[in-house]
């Protein structure tokens, strides 16, 4: 499923660092240093979701981290470039679509301006490859180079 335009807004960016993915059980405390970090505006990407049977906390790692973040640090981040206008539909399935296909698991998530897909850091070069053949433009970054290097 090619995506849906060929506006500049939907070429995609893998971000430079990794992300961790953290779930905490209903009343189990977020690190103090982490709450401090998101209040503060200290580090980059975060995002915070709780349900009455879960918190996850998904973030871009960073050098003051708790080393329990830090080894649940394995997955790198796809931006969908944004800001997108919100009477766009069917992004996230498009963009997400082949990578089904390819067998890359995938952790989703949107704010108001964009999207964002995680995917295992080994992963990463299958995921441009798939997306790249999908018609999907990346745009150049250490992170994209290094992967397309690796995936040949």
């Amino acid at each position: 499923m090619p995506p849906p335009s060929t506006s500049s807004a939907l070429h995609l960016q893998v971000l430079p660092e990794p992300f961790f993915v953290v779930q905490l059980q209903p009343g189990q405390e977020i690190a103090p240093c982490v709450l401090k970090d998101l209040t503060s505006g200290k580090s980059g990407f975060f995002s915070v979701t709780r349900t009455k049977d879960e918190v996850s906390i998904v973030g871009e790692s960073y050098k003051w981290m708790p080393s329990s973040y830090k080894e649940q640090s394995t997955w790198m981040c796809i931006r969908i470039q944004g800001p997108m206008e919100h009477s766009l539909t069917g992004i996230m399935a498009s963009l997400t679509a082949p990578l089904k296909v390819a067998k890359v698991p995938v952790f989703a998530l949107s704010t108001w301006n964009t999207d964002y897909v995680l995917v295992p850091s080994e992963m990463l070069a299958d995921a441009i490859r798939v997306l790249e053949r999908d018609g999907w433009v990346f745009l150049q970054g250490p992170k994209t180079r290094s992967a397309r290097l690796v995936a040949g």
